[in-house]
């Protein structure tokens, strides 16, 4: 493994850890441990925190990966990171929201945001784990410049 592939697998790997954190927080809440379920979904956001600090990292200091696959699928996968992008984006927001709707105990429309919230999360994670599969393991592709590189002309 490269320097190239080490940073996607570790990023998408918070990711899955996050939803999975999710997936166990909504179950304790069901189950009325409220303590566990606040520790739990904390812990959930620090990983998609994680992820996101290593991927804005990875995307200023080495670049994004274009797509490797053959060209007849590359329209499909470019419709399907903009799909993956664009949940990604209102799962965040969400996912804020719902945090903040929590801290400030709020609890009927933290509950009511945090099942929409948990749904769109569990679709993010799987198709960021489907865009990681695509081009990593699948279709390995290229590398692009850094952002710093493009911006100062290097």
């Amino acid at each position: 493994m490269d320097l190239y592939t080490l940073f996607p697998t570790i990023s998408t790997s918070f990711i899955v850890i996050s939803a999975v954190l999710v997936a166990i927080g909504w179950g304790l809440i069901i189950k009325g441990k409220r303590d566990a379920h606040k520790k739990t979904m904390i812990a959930a956001a620090v990983a998609a925190l994680l992820f996101f600090i290593i991927y804005v990292s990875r995307t200023v200091f080495i670049g994004n990966t274009s797509w490797g696959g053959p060209d007849n699928l590359q329209m499909y996968y470019q419709t399907f990171l903009i799909f993956h992008i664009v949940l990604a984006t209102v799962a965040a927001v969400f996912g804020l929201t719902t945090l903040v709707l929590g801290f400030k105990e709020k609890y009927a429309k933290h509950r009511k945001w945090g099942r929409t919230t948990s749904v769109i999360w569990f679709c993010t994670a799987i198709t960021g784990v489907a865009v990681y599969v695509l081009l990593y393991l699948m279709y390995p592709g290229g590398h692009t410049k850094p952002v710093w590189e493009v911006i100062l002309g290097a």
